[in-house]
């Protein structure tokens, strides 16, 4: 049996040509997900372990309870007692935070990635072994900066050049005085590393003569974890020390962790890919069977059991599964290679990942072989199963094994069932929040997938019969192409199904993306009055000098920050809670911001007039007129008073007060966007204006209401086009589906087709008839996976809706009626081959082969 179904397989190598390729794409996508982000994971891991091979403990502060204004600080006293701790080789006191890099072009260089400055310690003039320079010499003063060397290339600097970079808003231009080399995995990664002397860090990042951190090198001979114990003996409260192997650890466990999405994103379409290829392969093994079943009957005939021919047809789908996962894995591999360089050259910002080689390790290799097989032979069962049925008395004449309409009646009830219990899970789901409901939707969604999968021959009907009268415009061929899509509802099923599961993805993501979209652009602008945001392009705060030169751009009328802060809120005598307040000038909110009051208004606002979101009312039990009791940052105490309750947006929620109420209790004031009212409206000449007068900044954001709307469109049609290509091998896979299907049933139908070319149906007519029959099933399955495409979406926005209030249903009508186009065109497109092998056909040797 194996021999025979060796010799099956060789013999129908072009017939199964298309489920090898489906598989092959399936395996690759697997494979290359597994071996790109295992490549990625080590070289991360490797990365981590290099950026803190000097630093053998660090002192941090630990994070406990000590506001307002009590925890301790890294000085350089702490410096010099850490310095005498036995077992210390060197200790080194570290400086970081925010810094933004601009090119020669005005471009922000590693925008999406870290991009840092620090402090280069040069301790008693010694070199600053973290980070060994290149070209020039180490920074001194203000107006001096040292760049890492990936950057500097990347920006087009060299050593002597002015530098454009950001810290907190106002570009600053000191000059370039080295390049140097690091070890940093974020800056491999792509992100940006500047390099200032410490009193300048300090002034930049921290306060005068404080530090983010202190590093400890230990002796030779002294453990990280000895060396920790005694560095925590002269450590005040308030601060902790980590042994370098837990931070390169943690640090590898957070790369590892955004790897982990990656790879779980990427392995969940390939299996969308290969779950559309398991119709593909059960359509082909389905007809392969039909074909064959004189053989089969003989094998039976001549002594092969039930138990043998099934087992015929499952070594052909191991050994159709083995090349295809073979040739998949070899290909995945290669997909990976070329991933690592093509990540490299995105553009002159170029985002490269950390150097390493390429990790194929064995569970991606076993994984890939097993899934491939498995899959190939978990499609190829129920052909089998149909093959062992086949009486030996088949091999007297030409009869072909036919679903009973018991057996129809039964799948139809079974999918009726299965299609209920998915649509109420599905819409008990709705009725969920989003933490709740959104693994019951999911699963809901895939029973309601696989019932109407199961009642696809039973809807098809339908279907084909409306599609009838257009049929019939095309005389014959129109007739015959319905007769034959109608002939074996559950190929024609199959065939659509595969289309049907990638357009119902699709739909239901451009129908929840494009009513997200809609929701946060009203969330984002609808009680925004202001006609202009200003923002750091990374959300870090800005310097209070932005407010002040914004109020001398000419034709400003208003300016406003948005300040955050943190105070403690006494709800009783014993509840005390840190919560965030947002500051806003109450002198001009009324043309910055316009609220929805759900309970009183604006009126009482400023001074000591506080205003507060619903959702924090409700949880705080407070209403207009309640008296609330803060402590500021400072330690001193005052009472507030509601003065109205609002619906949270985007740009509100929370408590908001007074600016000048809360700004004498900051130490330093800084905004997280700040509100700009022009004279006349919003203008070039303003937004140009508001521009120079904060040095053209690349870190800067200058947004009108317009922009705000279009960067949550552009971000909005960014991830629907990632999806959508991510989505494309499911739909590439369901055209190949289409392909084999046709073209099998043109080798299955040869002899009707001879027939039909002797009674006068000539070569056009035969194109003409296999393209309508492929137009229509591939706009069946369109037409059905839009319909429940179109239903998921209705169903996500509703669970949404719980998370994100004001979120309403909204029919993308144009990109429907496009994708339908696209089925269509999927139909004439896979037809190509199959019709033109129809008119093709030997009309002699066609009717002789029955």
């Amino acid at each position: 049996m194996f021999r025979t179904a060796l010799r099956t397989v060789l013999a129908h190598k072009a017939r199964l040509l298309m489920t090898v390729l489906a598989v092959t794409l399936g395996v690759a996508f697997v494979a290359g997900t597994l071996v790109f982000t295992s490549t990625v994971s080590a070289a991360y891991r490797n990365s981590s372990d290099q950026g803190f091979d000097r630093v053998d403990v660090a002192v941090r502060p630990d994070g406990a309870d000590t506001w307002p204004g009590t925890a301790p600080t890294l000085t350089p006293d702490l410096v010099g007692r850490l310095a005498k701790v036995p077992g210390v080789r060197s200790v080194t006191g570290v400086v970081s935070g925010f810094t933004a890099v601009a090119g020669r072009n005005g471009e922000l260089v590693g925008e999406g990635w870290p991009t840092q400055g620090a402090n280069y310690a040069a301790n008693s003039g010694a070199p600053d072994p973290r980070y060994p320079l290149t070209g020039g010499r180490a920074p001194k003063g203000r107006d001096e900066v040292a760049l890492d060397a990936r950057t500097a290339e990347r920006a087009g600097y060299r050593v002597g050049d002015t530098v454009r970079l950001s810290v907190d808003g106002p570009v600053r231009a000191p000059r370039l005085v080295g390049v140097f080399t690091t070890d940093s995995g974020e800056v491999a990664a792509g992100g940006t590393l500047a390099l200032f002397d410490t009193p300048t860090a300090q002034q930049l990042f921290t306060r005068p003569g404080e530090f983010s951190e202190i590093h400890v090198e230990a002796a030779p001979g002294t453990s990280q974890a000895g060396l920790a114990a005694d560095v925590d003996q002269v450590l005040p409260e308030g601060l902790s020390s980590t042994t370098g192997q837990d931070l390169a650890a943690a640090q590898a466990l957070s790369a590892e962790s955004s790897v982990t999405s990656l790879r779980t994103t990427l392995l969940a379409f390939a299996g969308i890919a290969l779950f559309v290829g398991i119709f593909l392969i059960a359509n082909t093994f389905t007809m392969l069977v039909a074909q064959r079943t004189r053989e089969l009957a003989l094998l039976r005939a001549v002594g092969a059991t039930r138990r043998q021919v099934t087992r015929s047809v499952f070594v052909e789908a191991f050994l159709v599964g083995l090349v295809a996962s073979v040739t998949g894995l070899a290909a995945g591999v290669g997909i990976a290679a070329a991933l690592r360089p093509l990540t490299s050259s995105f553009g002159k910002g170029g985002h490269a990942l950390p150097d390493g080689p390429l990790t194929v390790t064995p569970a991606a290799v076993v994984t890939s072989l097993a899934l491939g097989v498995g899959v190939t032979m978990l499609a190829a069962w129920l052909p089998g199963r149909r093959a062992a049925r086949i009486p030996p008395v088949a091999a007297m004449g030409s009869v072909y094994a036919v679903a009973t309409p018991r057996s129809l009646a039964v799948r139809n009830a079974l999918g009726a069932l299965i299609t209920t219990v998915g649509a109420v899970t599905v819409l008990g789901a709705t009725g969920m929040d989003w933490e709740d409901g959104q693994m019951v939707m999911v699963l809901g969604g895939a029973v309601l997938m696989t019932g109407v999968l199961i009642l696809t021959p039973l809807l098809s009907r339908p279907f084909i019969a409306a599609a009838a009268p257009a049929l019939r415009a095309f005389g014959v061929c129109g007739r015959l192409a319905g007769e034959n899509a109608l002939r074996n509802p559950r190929r024609t099923a199959a065939t659509a199904s595969a289309l049907t599961i990638g357009l119902t993805l699709i739909t239901a993501l451009t129908v929840v993306g494009v009513s997200s979209e809609r929701s946060i652009d009203q969330r984002a602008t609808a009680t925004l009055s202001a006609d202009y945001v200003v923002r750091m392009a990374t959300y870090e705060p800005l310097s209070g000098t932005v407010e002040q030169r914004l109020r001398e751009v000419d034709g400003i009328g208003a300016v406003s920050p948005l300040r955050e802060a943190s105070v403690r809120v006494t709800d009783d005598e014993t509840n005390v809670t840190e919560t965030y307040v947002t500051g806003i000038d109450a002198a001009t909110v009324r043309s910055m911001i316009r609220p929805n009051f759900t309970d009183g208004s604006l009126a009482g606002f400023g001074d000591r007039g506080i205003i507060v979101s619903t959702g924090t009312a409700e949880w705080r039990g407070w209403r207009t007129g309640t008296t609330v009791p803060v402590t500021y940052p400072d330690g001193q105490r005052d009472r507030l008073t509601v003065a109205g309750v609002f619906e949270a947006d985007d740009l509100l929620s929370g408590i908001v007060m007074d600016t000048r109420t809360l700004d004498p209790h900051l130490e330093t004031p800084r905004a997280s966007q700040v509100l700009v009212k022009a004279e006349d409206g919003p203008g070039e000449a303003v937004g140009r204006g508001i521009a120079a007068a904060l040095g053209d900044s690349p870190a800067v954001l200058v947004q009108s209401k317009q922009d705000l709307s279009d960067a949550i469109a552009r971000g909005t049609t960014m991830m629907l086009n990632i999806l959508y290509g991510l989505l494309a091998m499911a739909v590439v896979v369901a055209v190949l589906g289409v392909i084999n299907t046709l073209a099998m049933s043109v080798v299955e139908r040869a002899p009707e087709i001879g027939m039909l070319r002797a009674v006068g149906l000539d070569r056009r007519g035969a194109r003409r008839m296999v393209r309508l029959e492929s137009l229509t099933i591939s706009l069946f399955g369109g037409v059905l996976g839009i319909g429940l495409g179109t239903f998921f979406g209705w169903a996500g926005c509703r669970l949404l809706a719980s998370d994100t209030p004001g979120l309403e249903l909204v029919l993308p009508w144009g990109r429907l009626a496009l994708f339908l186009a696209l089925a269509g065109l999927v139909g004439v497109l896979a037809a190509l081959w199959p019709a033109r092998r129809a008119a093709r056909l030997d009309l002699l040797g066609a009717i002789r082969a029955e």
